[in-house]
């Protein structure tokens, strides 16, 4: 089994081409925030100790965390947000390694996808076998993020001003998608790639 990362900035349309992947390949796609998400209810690892950290009112009636209570938390909190990622992170990671084993053994499937806007930061270079970069020129990015998630100018400068350079992207990986136009052009990158694979094995 192919263990691939999966990362890109934010508006860069990383989900919509692995879920192309899911729909025409045989292989297993984990999100990283889904995992994190996961570790977060109510008697997992993470719970816990994030409540004890950022206090009760994060907490929701139904007793899980109130994603958006959390983010207004630590958004303008340095301290508080590395305190978080100290908790979430090696959890995230542990569950995926576990996830990975998990697949291995079951013997079922020949690409296990990892999509992580952390992939470098986080130290995923370790877990995969490498890595992909879905790029998309920032222009696209910027309208993607206006449109399909109502972003302000502000909001999405704070983000790509926290996010690694292009240059560094391509530094780490040894594949990269360009998803800035029509994604007839996207699914043949993507095609011509996997097909490689394939003829390979």
């Amino acid at each position: 089994m192919r263990v691939i990362g999966v990362t890109g900035g934010v508006g860069a349309g990383k989900t919509k081409i692995l879920n192309y992947m899911k729909e025409r390949y045989h292989c297993r796609i984990l999100f990283a925030d889904e995992a994190a998400g996961i570790l977060q209810e109510p008697g997992q690892v993470c719970y816990d100790r994030i409540v004890s950290l950022l206090g009760r009112d994060i907490v929701q009636e139904n007793g899980r965390i109130a994603r958006e209570k959390m983010a207004e938390k630590i958004f303008h909190n340095r301290e508080l947000l590395e305190a978080v990622n100290e908790i979430v992170h090696p959890a995230v990671k542990s569950y995926i390694l576990q996830e990975i084993d998990a697949e291995r053994h079951r013997g079922e499937t020949a690409f296990f996808f990892l999509e992580a806007a952390l992939l470098i930061e986080c130290g995923y270079e370790e877990i995969v076998e490498e890595m992909w970069y879905i790029y998309a020129e920032e222009s696209v990015r910027r309208k993607r993020l206006r449109i399909g998630r109502n972003y302000t100018d502000a909001r999405i400068d704070s983000i790509f001003g926290a996010q690694l350079s292009d240059e560094t992207y391509r530094k780490h990986c040894g594949f990269v998608i360009d998803n800035s136009g029509e994604m007839t052009y996207v699914y043949k990158q993507i095609d011509k790639k996997m097909g490689e694979y394939l003829w390979k094995r």
